[in-house]
């Protein structure tokens, strides 16, 4: 079964960080992968973003 996707919203909630910040991190290879959709919206899977915390969570330690 595919992992859930999230929307951009829920994610900078979950991880309370602003869009912009987000965007930034993002512009340096530093945030989880973005899905696209075809109607511009942007989606990240459940299993990209619990990655992408562990991967931060390592590094800090």
């Amino acid at each position: 079964m595919a992992s859930p996707k999230l929307k951009l919203a829920e994610v900078l909630e979950e991880i309370d960080m602003s869009r912009a910040a987000f965007y930034r991190m993002r512009a340096r290879g530093q945030a989880p992968r973005l899905q696209g959709l075809p109607n511009g919206h942007l989606r990240l899977s459940r299993d990209d973003l619990d990655a992408w915390w562990a991967a931060c969570e390592q590094r800090a330690a």
